[in-house]
């Protein structure tokens, strides 16, 4: 089964050593040196990293001689973003359909509140439990 390439992305950022590499990578292209600096792993580690990133579209380290520097690619980040925005803006909308909702029922209990004057206290309203 093929994996999608939304799923690689989420996946790869599914680690947080990972997640912060492409943070750094934001700010600023980086050898596999200094990307490796912050953390307590061999440089075999950081390559494995860098390989999940990689096969996700996040990262490229162009061909050519060591060192390269390691790039990220917003493309991979353009692809999450659209699908967030597309469920962020999918669950506003239905929940401000909910609130219309709900809106309306308060305004229909608020008239017939409004209707006898006396909802929820059966002594005033004559009511046969009452005084």
């Amino acid at each position: 089964m093929a994996v999608d390439s939304l799923s690689q992305v989420f996946a790869a950022l599914a680690d947080p050593t990972r997640r912060d590499m492409v943070a750094r990578l934001s700010a600023a292209d980086a050898t596999v040196s200094q990307l490796a600096e912050p953390y307590s792993m061999s440089l075999q580690a950081v390559y494995k990293h860098l390989k999940v990133l990689e096969d996700a579209g996040l990262v490229r380290r162009p061909p050519g001689p060591q060192p390269r520097k390691v790039r990220l690619d917003v493309q991979a980040l353009d692809l999450m973003g659209t699908w967030i925005e597309r469920h962020r803006t999918r669950a506003g909308q239905r929940y401000r359909r909910l609130g219309a909702g709900l809106e309306e029922m308060r305004g229909a209990e608020r008239e017939h509140d409004n209707g006898d004057g006396h909802r929820g206290r059966p002594e005033a309203a004559g009511h046969p439990d009452g005084p």
